[in-house]
């Protein structure tokens, strides 16, 4: 007999309540909550009277968990869990890089519940394509591999466990069922996330109405003032 799988850690949240659909922010990888585009949408979304969820993943910011003990899948049934348990209704997913990962496997999860997507550099399958052949032989040899963090000082972990977890939930090798409006913003000058991705992402999915649209300086993060009054502009449009 298979033991019961252990509870997820408890997740921290802010719910702001309005109209819908629910706008659910998804972080990227080794981030949380509180980023400027998180902040800058909670922000509109109450000036506009809409609801906005904005969480973080176990193991991430105010959350429970230890990041080493993390994986993809995990933080897919993390997401599940804020649409199930802290949301009502049709709801939008708003993914930042990793989070735009996780938010097709969760639309693909719940497509009943989600509406509409926006990709900000959306990031699917990284754990293919993101690595290097001596990287991924360290995760499977060592177990974790370090790497050198742009955004802070602390060093960016990533585990053998969460880099199979990718591997087994990797998407882009066919179409992506998904009928809604999709939304993809991605900066040409992205260090980490290759713009062709995003397009050859936005050929995949389903969905008849799907736009990509290209900042020609943009970076990774997207979240200089322009850059935030195009994700705004891109939230409204699949909300309308």
């Amino acid at each position: 007999m298979t033991p019961p799988a252990a509870p997820r850690p408890r997740l921290a949240f802010h719910h702001t309540p309005g109209t819908g659909p629910t706008i659910v922010f998804l972080p990227g990888y080794a981030s949380d909550m509180s980023g400027t585009k998180a902040i800058a949408l909670e922000a509109w979304a109450k000036s506009s009277g809409r609801a906005f969820v904005r969480f973080d993943y176990a193991g991430c910011g105010l959350s429970e968990g230890a990041f080493a003990d993390q994986t993809l899948a995990g933080w897919r049934d993390d997401v599940l869990a804020i649409l199930d348990d802290v949301t009502t209704g049709p709801v939008v997913l708003v993914g930042s890089s990793m989070g735009g990962w996780l938010m097709l496997l969760a639309a693909r999860a719940r497509p009943d519940r989600v509406v509409a997507l926006v990709g900000i550099a959306p990031a699917p399958d990284f754990t293919d394509w993101g690595f290097t052949i001596d990287e991924k032989m360290t995760m499977l040899n060592h177990g974790k591999l370090e790497r050198a963090n742009p955004y802070g000082p602390e060093p960016t972990l990533y585990t053998r466990a969460f880099w199979s977890s990718g591997e087994a939930n990797r998407l882009m090798f066919g179409p992506i069922a998904f009928d809604g409006p999709v939304r993809l913003l991605q900066g040409q000058a992205d260090a980490d996330v290759p713009w062709q991705r995003t397009m050859q992402l936005a050929g995949l999915i389903r969905s008849a109405d799907v736009q990509t649209m290209l900042v020609k300086d943009g970076d990774h993060r997207l979240s200089r003032a322009s850059d935030i009054a195009l994700l705004i502009r891109a939230v409204e449009d699949v909300t309308r």
